[in-house]
């Protein structure tokens, strides 16, 4: 059945079992998760960063930017989540699919390629320290896979 409208619901931790209907978003784990929209139960992940999807949270709804567009389920489902609600979208194209995950692409690659260099390199500096991510990224994955 479809969804119209999403909840959300702040929480720390992502459940194991997601309800249909409800938007979790985990603020420490900078991630949204839902159940696909078109009522097919497949787990949808949205990473919140510069270069995947970006929440607002008006004090009373949530949105997300860009759509939602689930090119890897069988039910190719297309939406956006405005204010709550639910806003189906065209389907796309194989081509159009592949010309948006290799702009997706170029722009990580353009994110992550962006280094601070001092401006006087011969000055002595201590580094920031690096955030380590595989350890978030193997638990999400290890979640998404999960039944």
């Amino acid at each position: 059945m479809k969804h119209a409208v999403l909840h959300h619901d702040f929480v720390e931790f992502v459940p194991q079992v997601l309800e249909q209907g409800v938007l979790y978003v985990s603020m420490p784990y900078a991630t949204a998760a839902h159940l696909c929209c078109c009522g097919c139960g497949n787990k949808v992940v949205t990473p919140l960063t510069p270069t995947d999807w970006k929440l607002f949270y008006d004090g009373e709804s949530i949105s997300l930017t860009p759509s939602i567009g689930n090119w890897s389920f069988p039910c190719r489902s297309h939406y956006w989540i405005k204010h709550g609600k639910i806003t189906w979208a065209g389907q796309w194209s194989q081509e159009e699919i592949a010309e948006g995950r290799e702009q997706d692409r170029i722009a990580k690659k353009e994110r992550l390629s962006r280094v601070y260099v001092p401006e006087d390199v011969t000055q002595q500096q201590t580094p920031e320290p690096v955030v380590e991510t595989s350890g978030f990224w193997r638990r999400l994955w290890r979640w998404i896979t999960s039944e």
